[in-house]
């Protein structure tokens, strides 16, 4: 009789299967198998006035699985449960003995971290009971989530027609309309700086001004500016020159939030995506010697490496880079850190990222070599610089010029792809020193408003507040996404980085919350809450008097609502429902707004926004003989057949250019060349013979250069028009005083 070892996923199973041998049979749970019921008072499938009893359902998708759990179960001599190392994992582990009839006194309980034949072999001689107060905490969330998730978003839905709210999400919705607010209210103001281009030996530096008669330098005006410049008339005189050698140590190992953070700016990927390739990542991949998971458990927040992992490492280290190289392993947590896992970080030290290259796509092997990198580099020497300071005054007005060069790299030989430095050297200078000839050069700035939230900067700021836990994070930022109470574009044309921006609809939702419930969504009750759950799966707090609590708070203030939230009404386009009768209404769909009958969902006519501005469209289907349409799709506008789906004709709305003759004839066919736009809006010269003949003529260099040349040009005199700049040179004044 074979023992039963059962996980969460499937692509891992059969790795560890093999790890394990002929006597263990490894299966998965697919994740949960059941979750609250939406039975019972209000759907919660919460028994509130019976201390919270929860009743719990198996998944519909989740029945064969289930069925053959069971028959498995039964024929085998033991039963392991081996689900995911967090919350979610014991929980999963619980209900699993629950639904198979598994005594929790039973030590059948086993967690690994990483996905490698050892760990997973020494996991199995050391299997415990299923920790209760993990499962309590988990529970706990998962009803508090339930009471918010169904009561709130039921409330939005009757009044305000929003689709969703929750504990977390409302609360990360809160700080990106604040931050809009926030913006919209910055008013703009002037200053200036000032700096002054020194030259010795040949070699040009620069010093800013940053104190005038021993008090912060502050120019608010270009006459502020023009005075410093008049009164530096006299000589410039080095009054101090400090060197120091600093040191710069390497960032921490990586946990879920910094990954995702870095993985955002470093490689433009969005939280979610991180998340699905760091599972793959985690899981195992098939390598040269088989199948083996290539990093640690990506949801932790602690930023502790094992011993022995780190004495590999720095084995490595001192090998590959010399002792000078090696380091210390660091640690820093945050006070809500969960210390029951590792950082993230390579299961093995020997599996560089060049060796397991061929294996993965090319996103694992740029995730993979971030981690490896940022793993490696923590545990390395710092890198040194020689800084020097020198203060160069002129009558009262002190100026400051730095300059470092690397000494020792340290850490960067493996992070210079992630972190790069610049070496500013000044030239050798001694105190006392006397500049003569000086040029000053007074630059206008304005201040800026706060940024947007990024994906990346979203995720550090609630991470900092202690809002949600890392494993919520990228299921956070798409569901408010989903819900259409926000959007991640770019801010402007040039932008590489994608901002978040608050939907009309968004903005509603939040102002509603504040102005009904903000006693419990906001940035500190929830940030108590996620403390509080921690007590919970430390022992230290009772779960349902935690519930308790919070719903005897939560309750008057739904009731409140409802009885005092201003309801929003459908707006009405003045028509009516050429199939029923009632009133048509404006509507706000996944693809924008449109327009439907206000009996839904009894009656089900729609048509598009499009379609009412061009009921006017004086064109027939060829195909059919119906009214032609305007739709709007994915690509933009198209007109459409108005008997679909009965007719599926369309016709683009997109004029094509003609192509425009050049004069001359293609190299390679004999055909006439000439002038396209392509369908990025470029010009291009192409054979007339397309598609038969493909050839394009390429744009000689110097054009391409003449069109750089043009645009640096502008660019200089932008920026130049934006500046005030004068000229004081001692020798020359004197000869003017002179001359006149």
């Amino acid at each position: 009789m074979k023992n039963l070892v059962i996980v969460e996923s499937p692509s891992k199973s059969k790795t560890i299967e093999k790890y394990l041998g002929k006597d263990y049979h490894v299966v998965s749970s697919k994740g949960h198998i059941r979750d609250l019921a939406t039975t019972g008072k209000g759907g919660l499938g919460i028994d509130v006035e019976n201390d919270f009893e929860p009743t719990y359902k198996i998944s519909s998708d989740k029945r064969a699985v289930v069925k053959e759990l069971k028959e498995l179960a039964g024929k085998s001599e033991h039963v392991y449960l081996a689900s995911d190392p967090d919350r979610e994992g014991e929980a999963i582990a619980w209900h699993l003995a629950n639904v198979l009839d598994l005594d929790m006194a039973d030590e059948n309980r086993i967690i690994f971290h990483e996905i490698t034949k050892n760990t997973v072999v020494e996991a199995l001689k050391h299997p415990r009971t299923i920790d209760q107060n993990l499962v309590k905490s988990q529970e706990t969330r998962r009803m508090l989530d339930r009471i918010i998730g169904f009561k709130l978003s039921k409330l939005l839905q009757n009044k305000i027609r929003s689709k969703s709210a929750g504990r977390v999400q409302s609360v990360a919705l809160r700080l990106i309309v604040e931050r809009e607010n926030e913006i919209r209210a910055f008013k703009s103001e002037e200053y200036w700086t000032l700096g002054a281009n020194f030259e010795k030996d040949g070699k040009e530096f620069k010093a800013n001004l940053i104190k005038v008669d021993g008090k912060k330098a502050n120019l608010k005006t270009q006459e502020d500016v023009d005075a410093i410049i008049a009164r530096c008339s006299k000589d410039f005189i080095v009054s101090s020159i400090e060197k120091k050698i600093r040191k710069k140590e390497a960032r921490m190992p990586f946990i879920t939030s910094t990954l995702q953070q870095e993985a955002s700016t470093k490689l433009g990927f969005g939280a979610k995506k991180t998340m699905q390739i760091a599972q793959k990542l985690y899981e195992g991949l098939p390598l040269a010697n088989g199948t083996e998971g290539l990093i640690s458990y990506m949801r932790t927040d602690s930023t502790r490496l094992s011993d022995v992992f780190v004495k590999d490492a720095e084995s490595h280290i001192e090998t590959i880079y010399g002792k000078e190289y090696c380091g210390r392993a660091r640690q820093k947590n945050s006070e809500n850190a969960q210390d029951a896992h590792e950082a993230i970080r390579p299961t093995n030290i020997k599996n560089t990222p060049e060796e397991v290259k061929p294996y993965l796509t090319n996103d694992q092997y740029k995730l993979y070599k971030l981690i490896y990198a940022r793993t490696l580099a923590s545990l390395m020497a710092a890198s040194r610089f020689d800084v020097v300071n020198a203060q160069i005054v002129c009558d009262g007005c002190e100026f400051s010029a730095n300059g470092s060069i690397l000494m020792f790299d340290g850490y960067l030989k493996v992070y210079s792809d992630y972190e790069t430095v610049k070496d500013e050297m000044l030239p050798a200078m001694q105190e006392q020193e006397v500049f003569h000839e000086v040029e000053l050069e007074g630059k206008q700035h304005f201040t800026e408003p706060p940024l947007r939230y990024s994906e990346a900067r979203l995720i550090k700021d609630l991470e900092e507040k202690g809002i949600g836990r890392p494993s919520t994070y990228a299921i956070i930022i798409d569901t408010l996404q989903a819900r259409g109470y926000v959007s991640l574009d770019r801010p402007s044309e040039g932008s590489k980085t994608k901002v978040f921006f608050p939907t009309e609809q968004g903005e509603l939702t939040d102002a509603k919350l504040q102005e009904f419930f903000n006693s419990i969504i906001n940035v500190t009750y929830t940030a108590d809450m996620e403390h509080h759950l921690d007590e919970i799966a430390n022992g230290e707090r009772n779960n349902i008097e935690e519930l308790r609590t919070f719903y005897n708070q939560f309750e008057p203030l739904l009731e409140n609502a409802y009885e005092n939230m201003e309801k929003k009404e459908l707006e009405k386009t003045g028509e009516k429902c050429p199939e029923c009768g009632n009133d048509l209404v404006y509507r706000v769909g996944r693809y924008g707004k449109f327009i439907s009958c206000i009996d839904f969902p009894n009656c089900r006519y729609t048509k598009s926004e499009e379609e009412e501005e061009n009921g006017g469209v004086e064109e027939v289907c060829p195909n059919c003989g119906s009214k032609m349409v305007m739709k709007k799709g994915r690509y933009g506008s198209f007109l459409a057949c108005s008997n679909y789906p009965e007719c599926k004709y369309i016709k683009s709305t997109k004029v094509k250019e003609d192509p425009v003759p050049t004069g001359e004839k293609c190299p390679e066919c004999g055909h006439d060349l000439v002038q396209r736009k392509s369908r990025f809006g470029t010009t291009f010269v192409g054979c007339s013979n397309y598609p038969k003949c493909r050839y394009i003529k390429k744009e000689p260099k110097k054009a391409k250069a003449e069109k750089t040349s043009k645009d640096e040009n502008k660019k200089t005199a932008k920026t130049t028009r934006k500046s005030a700049k004068k000229v004081v040179k001692k020798a020359g004044k004197k000869d003017e005083e002179k001359t006149s």
